[in-house]
């Protein structure tokens, strides 16, 4: 079912809260990237257009409510105000922020919104009830608008004041961000055009037992590579060095492989180092017959001809964790690869689910050569494994 999207709501002279993801990396005070404002700025551009009053949430970084003294210094370090001065510069309107996230400041500075004027709120996480869902905190914010629109993708797999809370008191609806994300992850992995190839990469096979699961059920092959490869490498009974291994997961491995077959691929060989450094003596090894003392960092030269062959044709192709230790340019090869095999696909649907590889495949210039690159790392691992989206379930379908 599709659900409401801002364009369904009757915006203008409305109080609209916009939950947005302005989780943005800081460093000595200053935004070292800002990719998620101007991930934003399509639905508040619109709200801006179409006259509505407009109050910003979102949270920045962690804050330890236990602790006093890590409460007071993840406040001072985690506060908005930097983003409300980036938030200004890009947006063509009034942008006030507002230090505090409840009380007589913030009520007047809604209370003296024009149309097409914002508020920006200070860091929801501020609120030691955000996390809990606070029934109280959620009305008080709820009081304070007409409307809720839910923008910030990053932030739907968790159940809080602000993105659940606020949404079940209001008339809502999604953002664009939220709906592009949506559609996408949707398309990808409800309703995939076949064949449909994942690609599954990253450290831990605890990390993502779930993802291996749902995906088994509904792609046409399942690629395994990083770190998690080697623990299915040990459950072929293979030597895999100082490789990274789970030593209790190795009999869920075995138990994929059994049930799986040759639907899932793994890497034939791997490009592997005596130690984990950039400047280390690496040599190629087949697949379970790493030496004594070497790690398999990366993917080898025949598992990339391998994983190119098994995506000749793919349909629709979901991508989530890299292939090797791409921090480390020796180790970056299968990531890149990899990532170019998926980008050069004739009219496929190419999605990558946030996190690593959305950062793998920015930073290798891919960006323009997949359908999607989810915003949201948790979410998306989180739509892939199957679960119910809290911060989408209780939007209202159309």
């Amino acid at each position: 079912m599709a659900k409401r999207t801002v364009k369904d709501l009757d915006v203008r002279g409305k109080k609209v809260i916009v939950r947005v993801d302005f989780n943005v990396p800081l460093k000595d005070g200053k935004i070292t990237n800002d990719n998620r404002i101007q991930a934003a700025l399509p639905t508040i551009n619109y709200l801006i257009e179409n006259g509505a009053r407009i109050i910003l949430m979102s949270h920045l970084g962690k804050i330890d409510h236990k602790d006093p003294e890590k409460k007071e210094a993840g406040m001072k370090k985690n506060n908005m105000a930097p983003v409300a001065a980036r938030l200004a510069e890009v947006v063509d309107t009034k942008v006030t922020f507002v230090p505090v996230t409840r009380g007589p400041e913030l009520e007047e500075a809604v209370a003296a919104l024009n149309d097409g004027e914002i508020v920006l709120i200070q860091n929801t996480r501020y609120e030691k009830g955000e996390s809990k869902n606070d029934p109280e905190l959620a009305a008080y914010w709820a009081s304070l608008a007409d409307m809720f629109v839910s923008d910030a993708f990053g932030s739907v797999h968790r159940a809080h004041a602000s993105t659940v809370g606020v949404a079940e008191r209001l008339p809502n609806a999604c953002g664009f961000l939220v709906q592009k994300e949506v559609e996408m992850l949707g398309k990808a992995v409800d309703t995939p055009e076949r064949p449909f190839v994942a690609i599954i990469g990253g450290a831990k096979v605890s990390d993502k037992i779930a993802v291996i699961d749902n995906l088994l059920k509904k792609a046409d092959k399942v690629i395994i590579g990083g770190g998690m490869a080697y623990t299915f490498m040990k459950a072929q009974g293979g030597e895999i060095g100082t490789s990274l291994l789970e030593a209790d997961r190795v009999e869920l491995a075995k138990e994929y492989l059994e049930k799986a077959g040759d639907q899932i691929v793994l890497p034939v060989d791997n490009v592997c180092a005596d130690k984990f450094a950039e400047d280390a003596n690496t040599q190629v090894c087949k697949s379970g017959q790493i030496p004594e003392g070497w790690m398999g960092l990366d993917i080898g030269p025949e598992t990339i001809e391998l994983f190119r062959k098994t995506l000749e044709g793919a349909k629709t192709v979901v991508w989530n964790g890299p292939m090797g230790v791409f921090e480390m340019a020796p180790f970056a090869v299968g990531t890149n690869e990899v990532c170019k095999a998926i980008s050069e696909l004739p009219g496929a649907t190419t999605v990558i689910g946030g996190g690593d590889s959305a950062a793998a495949a920015i930073q290798l210039g891919y960006k323009e050569k997949f359908s999607h690159i989810s915003t949201g790392g948790g979410a998306s691992l989180e739509y892939m494994e199957g679960k119910e989206l809290p911060g989408i379930a209780v939007i209202g379908d159309k």
